[in-house]
């Protein structure tokens, strides 16, 4: 009777131990003063197939693989009343491509950050919509094996994103599942590009640079970045499959380019809670 009477003392205490930690997560996420200092923050790596095509370097499409690492944080803001949320997304991807005829290859990187904010629209207590603007900057290069004169092209430009995003949270029997959609629409902002047939020698050593910044909006840069996310726990983290279709292209100065890529990534998510100095 003592043993019995020890084991049902230990466990109640841990199922009050439990059910007060669960009672304070609750807690913790539905109140509006601490939202703003819990930040979600997720690591993925991944791999996809890339369509890079420049007619500064050659008038054909280049087609492979590439590599994809992106870190992204997210967290509510007590602006607009804690409506609004603040989203860093920074990427680098990789991509190694050939021709049609299979006799020459490329090699591109592209760097990309963001800094966005969006307002939450609550639908339900599990689905809710987002809107706002987010900002653009990119930077990278795209290099072609075999060319002579014009091996390289540069990649630099800053846009101004309009940014929608849907955030679903069900559960499949007892599994906790987070779903989210985000797109991204490039509005306006400004993109470094030389003149078809213009060396970068005579760019930045002759001072024929006019006109090589050029203006862009949905006329001449219609471009486009969308991502599918999947947030579950396994055991005691939590992880994300993600799915990203990053559509860039642009005609400027006589010269077509676009880079078109799908890629599945795989990451952890972590929900830390940043407190007060």
């Amino acid at each position: 009777m003592c043993l019995l009477a020890v084991a049902f003392c230990v466990g109640m205490g841990m199922y009050a131990q439990s059910l007060r930690e669960k009672q304070a997560a609750e807690t913790l996420l539905n109140d509006s003063a601490a939202q703003p200092r819990l930040v979600t923050r997720a690591t993925l790596y991944g791999v996809g197939v890339a369509n890079v095509f420049d007619t500064y370097l050659s008038p054909q499409e280049y087609k492979g693989v590439e590599f994809r690492i992106a870190r992204e944080s997210m967290r509510m803001t007590a602006w607009m009343d804690g409506n609004l949320s603040r989203q860093t997304f920074f990427q680098g991807n990789v991509s190694y491509t050939h021709n049609k005829a299979d006799n020459n290859n490329s090699l591109s990187a592209l760097l990309n950050w963001n800094y966005g904010l969006h307002y939450h629209f609550p639908l339900t207590r599990n689905f809710r919509l987002l809107a706002g603007a987010v900002g653009d900057i990119n930077g990278g290069f795209v290099y072609n094996l075999r060319n002579g004169n014009n091996p390289a092209q540069a990649r630099a430009y800053l846009n101004l994103d309009a940014s929608v995003m849907a955030i679903w949270q069900l559960r499949i029997r007892r599994f906790p599942l987070t779903l989210r959609y985000q797109a991204n629409l490039p509005v306006a902002g400004v993109m470094f590009m030389p003149h078809y047939g213009e060396s970068y020698y005579e760019i930045f050593s002759l001072g024929n640079s006019d006109g090589v910044v050029r203006f862009t909006s949905l006329h001449n840069q219609p471009s486009l970045r969308q991502m599918l996310t999947a947030d579950f726990p396994v055991g005691r983290i939590k992880m994300r499959f993600a799915y990203l279709w990053d559509m860039q292209q642009a005609k400027l100065n006589g010269i077509r380019t676009h880079s078109y890529s799908h890629s599945f990534l795989v990451g952890l998510v972590k929900e830390l809670y940043l407190f007060r100095n």
